[in-house]
């Protein structure tokens, strides 16, 4: 029985988990809208806005945090472009939409962007 295992584990190992949702991540913060599989947004959505409310605190423990998660680009976008613009929303900045099926295995497709 799966109790208090709530993550999706995607058919990998915890190192390439981690380094799939840095990814998905940082793409998704630096071209405000990506397209995925449904269960790979589902999963997003927490991460990304975790660091989003992180980064609302804008002091450099939380800059460093969040540069060690996404990286240094994607970082300096999120706190020029991304945070002013949810500086008075208390969370909720992410949308999944279910786009459609792929013709190949028929995973459902999703569309996961900013509000």
């Amino acid at each position: 029985m799966r109790h208090h295992n709530a993550n999706r584990k995607f058919g990998r190992k915890r190192g390439q988990r981690s380094a799939l949702l840095k990814s998905l991540a940082r793409s998704l913060i630096l071209h405000e809208a990506i397209l995925t599989t449904e269960s790979k947004a589902k999963e997003l959505r927490p991460y990304v806005e975790k660091i989003v409310s992180n980064g609302k605190k804008e002091t450099i423990a939380s800059r460093r945090l969040i540069s060690a998660k996404i990286g240094a680009s994607a970082t300096q976008k999120l706190f020029s472009d991304l945070v002013p613009k949810y500086k008075n929303r208390k969370g909720g900045y992410l949308r999944v939409l279910r786009v459609g099926t792929k013709l190949s295995d028929g995973s459902v497709r999703s569309r996961i962007e900013f509000v």
